[in-house]
């Protein structure tokens, strides 16, 4: 990424990842409702494969044969792996649980991003972003409601999935400027299809016409909103788009309340407005403080 690629277009760069984050609470959506009828596993071969398959002539096209061999393969193989894990998870609590709640708990993913950096990567984090961090939690714990007797266990696969994408997110850092966003994305794509596509005999059930074309759709949409995050990152930094990124969860609540007539209820509202605030002050903070990120989308 060249500095003029980074500084250049940043209404350009907001308004793509806009356009992301708008598709892809859709594609969870999809995923949520194939989740009905066909195996988690199927579904998560479905939204690799098909992104795969999608991705694959705009990588040939910018990257030729590069792409399909990237710097430090051991690092991203293991990058790839936890997002696979990441990805699965996620999808197990869209199959019990509302959109919008799924990916708020998500969304402690920053929380334990920054907890991981400090101990991981020996990233000074100070008072300030600790005590953001505790209170973010506060917020997850808002959401399960453990004191009022309504305690979702599926809610663990989406904080899981969170977690998971803490180390996912580290590894990005320590990727950061051995290959080109695209060809992560990319080669992340082809180990989920691989792997997903070597264990298909085991959960396999033949799709109906319907059912493939919304497989086929989630690819879709997992290729062009992630394709999109890349451009968006490519015009401006992390750091100026990182607190755009909690207009998923307003997606997600429109997009569950139009495909599923669900909303969230007060204690989600305000554990989704503690959690988010959280969030966003660790972008603003890790911003005024100079720290560069390398690309991140918060979907798996």
């Amino acid at each position: 990424m060249t500095p003029r690629s980074a500084h250049g277009s940043p209404l350009a760069a907001i308004l793509l990842l806009l356009g992301a984050l708008t598709l892809l609470p859709i594609m969870d959506g999809c995923a949520k409702l194939l989740s009905q009828s066909l195996s988690v596993y199927e579904i998560t071969w479905a939204r690799y494969f098909f992104h795969w398959a999608i991705l694959l002539p705009v990588l040939f096209v910018r990257y030729s044969w590069r792409a399909f061999a990237p710097a430090k393969m051991g690092m991203q193989l293991a990058r790839s792996a936890v997002l696979l894990v990441v990805t699965i998870l996620f999808f197990f609590g869209l199959s019990y649980m509302p959109v919008a709640d799924t990916l708020a708990l998500f969304f402690i993913s920053p929380l334990v991003t920054t907890l991981l950096s400090a101990l991981l990567l020996k990233e000074k984090v100070g008072p300030r972003r600790l005590i953001a961090v505790a209170i973010g939690f506060l917020g997850a714990i808002i959401i399960l409601k453990p004191g009022l007797g309504v305690f979702r266990w599926p809610a663990l696969f989406s904080i899981g999935s969170g977690c998971c994408y803490g180390f996912y997110a580290v590894a990005t850092r320590r990727l950061a400027g051995t290959a080109p966003p695209l060809v992560t994305a990319g080669f992340t794509a082809l180990v989920g299809a691989v792997v997903m596509s070597l264990s298909a005999p085991v959960y396999w059930v033949t799709p109906s016409p319907v059912q493939l074309a919304i497989m086929v759709l989630i690819g879709l949409i997992a290729a062009v909103g992630h394709y999109l995050v890349v451009l968006a990152y490519e015009r401006a930094q992390a750091s100026l788009l990182a607190p755009f990124a909690y207009y998923e969860i307003i997606m997600a609540v429109v997009v569950g309340f139009v495909m599923f007539g669900q909303l969230p209820d007060r204690y989600t509202w305000l554990g989704i407005a503690v959690l988010s605030a959280s969030g966003l002050y660790i972008s603003l903070r890790e911003r005024q403080l100079g720290l560069r990120r390398p690309a991140s989308d918060l979907n798996p």
